[in-house]
């Protein structure tokens, strides 16, 4: 092509396309074998193991998600980076269809968690080693179904609950061994009392015991989970429902058997029978206290067709704190849940307790039981304030009067004047009142 018309034409020339050799320059790597693919897997699962540990959750829940992945691992037979959704289906759906539904759930989120695991850290590195790309075999169309609402636990009622400690209670005069039955009891009633969790109530120190705060005493609790490995909630429970009185009898006449020290510093409220390597006493396990509150329920409580736990206790104390009173707020901040609806499913309750006739539901903060001492005064009612008496204009005495120099609003001229008509005239005069105040149709108001 020539640009003509100018001096001296120039000639333009197109651009020419090319091939040319692009040369990687990062290491080439041989394809590995099986003892290199054997260790990178498990280097690989130890860095999944330190990473949830660094995100806070609790050694308890870091189990559970690797012996899902060992169990998925032991099915599958090769590493999992190599799983595809076709192999999601065949083990969802044909090894664990007749599991259960949590267990199903509990599985694929572990997969679905450890897949987001390789994509971030490992993607580059398993394609360099063995050519693939990790993609997550967990999709739309094979993810298990359910997560629903929780299972609602009815919990036992409260004069079940009263027989079941005393019968408990009288039980601690003949046992073979003393402190760790009344450990167990007082355990048991501190659940059942205030609502913690298990793994909470065995975490609590002696120094998490605050007397001097509000009427009855608080209790700090800094450890423990809550559900599906959300990590502790911390909070400030009080001692309501004669917990402090509990916990008194336990730490004056029952905590020396176990240890000596009361000033040490994380000495343990519950403790247990063994030692630790210094000679001080250990702090008792979750299935201690468990399976102690199960054999009293067996013994105490025959009638009863469930298992009682202490997770059924803390229903109980959710249910007989809504009963007596007080609100859902307060008692999710006692029970340490994140969202009230999940306290709403604590809170089984007869349903003639949430009638608006209830005297229980509609009694005052200040007549809650559950917050009070049974030798506590009634709560002193303030009787609602009468109307005041009509005086001879037919106006209320508490009825305020335009300031002097002043008309009255003209929008409530004409509700005044039905007003004193109404109590002037005997009977129903509400057809002749209209007439006097509305104006006919047409007719406007004289300004």
């Amino acid at each position: 092509m020539f640009i003509t018309g100018l001096p001296g034409s120039v000639k333009a020339r197109r651009p020419r396309l090319s091939l040319a050799v692009v040369r990687d320059l990062r290491e080439a790597r041989a394809p590995a074998g099986p003892e290199e693919l054997a260790a990178f897997e498990t280097d690989v699962l130890a860095g999944f193991v330190l990473a949830r540990a660094a995100a806070g959750l609790a050694d308890g829940t870091i189990s559970s998600d690797v012996v899902h992945l060992e169990q998925v691992r032991a099915w599958f037979g090769r590493p999992l980076w190599e799983m595809e959704p076709a192999d999601a289906d065949a083990y969802f759906g044909t090894v664990l269809r007749d599991a259960a539904k949590g267990t199903r759930l509990a599985r694929s989120q572990t997969l679905r968690t450890y897949f987001l695991f390789l994509e971030i850290r490992h993607q580059i590195e398993i394609h360099q080693l063995t050519g693939r790309v990790a993609e997550c075999p967990i999709d739309e169309m094979n993810r298990p179904r359910g997560a629903g609402r929780a299972a609602l636990r009815i919990p036992p009622s409260a004069v079940q609950v009263a027989a079941l400690f005393a019968g408990w209670r009288a039980e601690l005069a003949t046992c073979r061994k003393f402190s760790p039955a009344a450990r167990n009891y007082a355990a048991a009633r501190l659940m059942g009392d205030v609502g913690l969790r298990v793994n909470e109530a065995s975490h609590l120190d002696l120094d998490d015991i605050k007397w001097d705060l509000g009427p009855f005493g608080k209790l700090h609790v800094r450890q423990g989970k809550g559900a599906r490995g959300s990590g502790p909630r911390e909070r400030m429970v009080p001692l309501i429902r004669n917990a402090g009185a509990t916990l008194r009898w336990f730490i004056e006449d029952v905590w020396c058997c176990f240890d000596e020290d009361h000033d040490r510093p994380g000495a343990p409220l519950f403790c247990s029978e063994r030692r630790n390597a210094d000679g001080t006493a250990a702090r008792v396990g979750n299935e201690t206290l468990r399976s102690a509150l199960a054999a009293a329920a067996a013994a105490h409580l025959p009638d009863w067709p469930h298992r009682v736990t202490p997770h059924v206790l803390r229903h109980f104390c959710a249910s007989q704190l809504y009963l007596g009173g007080m609100d859902l707020v307060a008692i999710q901040q006692t029970l340490g849940h994140a969202w009230v609806a999940t306290t709403m499913n604590y809170t089984s309750t007869p349903p003639t307790s949430r009638m608006p006739g209830s005297p229980a539901r509609n009694a005052p903060p200040s007549a809650c039981r559950a917050c009070c001492h049974d030798d506590a005064p009634p709560p002193r009612r303030v009787p609602r304030r009468a109307p005041a008496p009509a005086t001879g204009n037919g106006r209320r005495s508490d009825e305020v009067e335009p300031a002097p120099g002043r008309r009255q609003p003209r929008h409530l001229e004409g509700q005044r004047a039905a007003a004193d008509a109404r109590r002037r005239r005997p009977g129903d005069q509400r057809r002749e009142d209209v007439r006097a105040v509305v104006r006919p149709p047409g007719q406007r108001q004289a300004r």
